[in-house]
Parts: C-alpha cells; sequence; structure tokens
C-alpha cells in the first residue's frame, strides 16, 4: 500500500483535473488504512512461548563474629 502512495503523490503533481483529487485522496486515505488493517491482526489464543523464570539467587551463609575480637 505504501508503493501505491508512493507513486500517487507524483502522479498528483503531474496529473489534472479528477484525476489529481483521485490521486491526493489516494495518498491521503492509504496509510489509514495500511495502520487499521496492521493492527487487525488476531491475538493468539495459546502462545507457543513461555515466560522465562530466572534460577533462585544463592545467598551467603550469615558471617560468625570471631571470639578473639573485643568489640566495644
Amino acid at each position: 500500500m505504501m508503493g501505491i502512495r508512493v507513486a500517487c503523490l507524483p502522479l498528483a503533481v503531474i496529473s489534472q483535473g479528477w484525476l489529481r483529487i483521485v490521486f491526493i485522496l489516494g495518498a491521503v486515505v492509504l496509510p489509514y488504512i495500511a495502520v487499521v488493517i496492521a493492527n487487525a491482526t488476531r491475538q493468539p489464543r495459546h502462545s507457543a512461548l513461555s515466560p522465562v523464570v530466572p534460577p533462585p539467587r544463592l545467598e551467603l551463609p550469615a558471617a560468625t563474629v570471631a571470639k578473639d575480637r573485643i568489640e566495644h
């Protein structure tokens, strides 16, 4: 559709009369129609893709208090 629109633009410049109006309408209306058609797709009911779950993160053990240190 965008190829037809690109062709309509120069043809609207070089043509005259009612044909010019047709080419201008084609250049203006075709992008709208193309967007509506592109967005009118159905969503799949069951997705073949599954979400990626990250593996559980390992934790370091708790720090131990050294008995040879004097704490204030």
